[in-house]
């Protein structure tokens, strides 16, 4: 038995579980993962969060997507985990460390009347690859951008977003020969040089309401690709993002809420 805590950052929705006390599964986090994320016979979320203590930050954190595949980092699930870890009061710092697969992230928690209403995270110095693939699905060529957040992903920009064929699209790319580990993909529609529309298909997931490292990705190739302005409002299916990109330091930070959706636990699997 263990207890949960279901949460969302702009509709990318996340079980969260405290493993800070050791807590030891029968079940590997693949197959647990898996159990949790199924909308029909578990919990149902995008993906897994769960929170160890660590040896380089304040916490660490480990995340599954729903198909039980471990993934580097996610910019929406670290908002839920730092948003969780002050309510529970596990630190009383507004700003903290979490160690993840693709580094030590810092964290700044930004308040209204008590409330956490924004979570900042510097997401660290982004490399830009000077880098493009013409990729043709059915006969149109797609001009796609590669970059890493510390995961992969696949950059597109398309016209009429709400109408684009974003699984067919999404699924062929994610899969496709250059990217030996799969990638995520965002499509992006450029509303001006101040917002971005974007819809995302996450590797291991599907179409998502949101995706924080997307957003990341997505304004990072816009800055330079579109010539966009350096802080980027992202709409998305599930809500608005910001991005702040410094270009003295190459670092990105993403901000944004996370919400609590509410509390469980597992007795039974």
């Amino acid at each position: 038995m263990f207890s949960f805590f279901k949460m969302q950052g702009t509709g990318n929705d996340f079980i969260v579980v405290n493993c800070i006390e050791e807590n030891h599964f029968e079940y590997s986090f693949e197959v647990l993962s898996k159990f949790l994320c199924d909308r029909h016979y578990g919990v149902g979320a995008d993906g897994v969060i769960f929170i160890y203590k660590s040896d380089i930050a304040d916490f660490k954190m480990k995340i599954f997507n729903s198909d039980g595949t471990e993934a580097e980092m996610c910019g929406n699930g670290i908002r839920c985990l730092a948003k969780y870890v002050y309510e529970q009061n596990l630190i009383n710092k507004r700003e903290f460390t979490v160690e993840t697969l693709a580094g030590i992230k810092k964290i700044k928690l930004e308040f209204e009347n008590k409330k956490i209403t924004n979570i900042k995270v510097d997401m660290g110095e982004i490399e830009i690859e000077n880098l493009t693939y013409i990729i043709e699905i059915k006969n149109v060529q797609y001009k796609v951008y590669p970059i890493s957040i510390g995961n992969p992903h696949a950059v597109c920009f398309v016209k009429n977003i709400d109408n684009f064929n974003v699984k067919e699209i999404g699924s062929y790319l994610e899969n496709y020969k250059y990217f030996p580990n799969k990638t995520n993909v965002e499509f992006v529609e450029i509303l001006d040089r101040k917002n971005i529309k974007l819809r995302v298909w996450e590797r291991g997931v599907g179409e998502t309401n949101s995706c924080g490292t997307g957003a990341c990705a997505a304004s990072l190739i816009s800055i330079y690709a579109k010539n966009i302005e350096n802080h980027v409002n992202v709409e998305l299916k599930g809500g608005k993002l910001e991005i702040n990109y410094n270009r003295n330091n190459n670092h990105i930070e993403l901000i944004g809420p996370a919400e609590n959706i509410f509390e469980g636990r597992i007795e039974n699997m």
